[in-house]
């Protein structure tokens, strides 16, 4: 019998409520993340709301370096259906990161694997699920871990930095 999934809370730069517009570069063996970071702006004073983007400059981005990585997925829920996930019982909430322990997706890939002649159990015993939840999206990857690091940029311009030096 295997034991049942919960969630691990992490600490990382929280990503920004409102807009934290996350952007992905993958390839099969890396992956980046960029994603503005909840920093207050001291200047703003609650009156005059302003759009930003991933273009838009002198913002405080995170990247998240992950590498390697087995799997990837990006997409809903939002935080309005965020109760609408599987893993919502045990906790998951919007504009957070989590370590899905005991994962059932790493155990479907390691499962689905097992017609390959050169396949072993080991092959999947270092990887760990995480979770990003984001205002519009939900982002969930399989990989042995990942690193956190904060820009000032342009999400984009940041996350094309990352790549070039990659």
């Amino acid at each position: 019998m295997s034991a049942f999934e919960t969630l691990l809370p992490i600490e990382v730069p929280p990503s920004s409520a409102g807009a934290p517009s996350p952007h992905i570069f993958a390839d099969e063996g890396s992956l980046l993340i960029a994603h503005l970071a909840n920093v207050p702006d001291r200047s703003f004073d609650g009156t005059n709301p302003r759009s930003v983007s991933a273009t838009t400059r002198n913002q405080t981005v995170a990247i998240l370096t992950v590498d390697p990585y087995l799997a990837l997925q990006f997409g809903p829920p939002n935080d309005e259906a965020i109760s609408g996930h599987r893993l919502y019982v045990l906790g998951l909430r919007p504009y957070s990161v989590f370590e899905v322990l005991n994962s059932s997706w790493i155990s479907s890939l390691e499962k689905a694997n097992r017609v390959h002649s050169s396949h072993t159990p080991d092959l999947f015993s270092d990887y760990r699920h995480f979770i990003l939840t984001f205002h519009d999206s939900t982002l969930e990857f399989i990989a042995e871990s990942f690193s956190t690091s904060l820009h000032e940029g342009a999400v984009l311009a940041v996350l094309m930095e990352t790549v070039g030096r990659s």
